[in-house]
């Protein structure tokens, strides 16, 4: 099973490195996306897969079980997650801006529309 997870995360990351090489600000914000998931899906699979236990401790226990899932991985992902949602919630507020000033939403001509007031 890791090994399909090996090369799904190679996929998206190549997928994101493509589109982040782009010209266009739309697939440069879809190349952010790429690489969120393929770091989400890389710290999952870090992690280790196992069907554990949920991490629960029982009362009057001071020490877990052996078996349970690590539940530091899943916080990381769900973190990650989040961060990625606003990073690309405000990049898309930005390309939005940056479009109804200029008009495009190609990079390459950024420099010529830098002189606009």
């Amino acid at each position: 099973m890791e090994i399909i997870f090996a090369i799904a995360i190679g996929v998206l990351y190549a997928v994101s490195v493509y589109l982040l090489l782009r010209r266009s600000i739309v697939k440069l914000i879809l190349g952010i996306m790429f690489l969120s998931n393929a770091t989400n899906l890389l710290l999952f699979t870090s992690g280790g897969l196992s069907k554990g236990k949920p991490a629960f401790i029982e009362k009057g226990s001071n020490v877990p079980e052996p078996g349970i899932a690590d539940p530091l991985p899943q916080a990381l992902i769900l973190t990650a997650i989040v961060i990625g949602f606003g990073i690309i919630a405000f990049t898309l507020v930005l390309t939005y801006k940056y479009y109804s000033k200029t008009g495009t939403e190609d990079l390459d001509k950024v420099q010529e529309t830098d002189q606009f007031e």
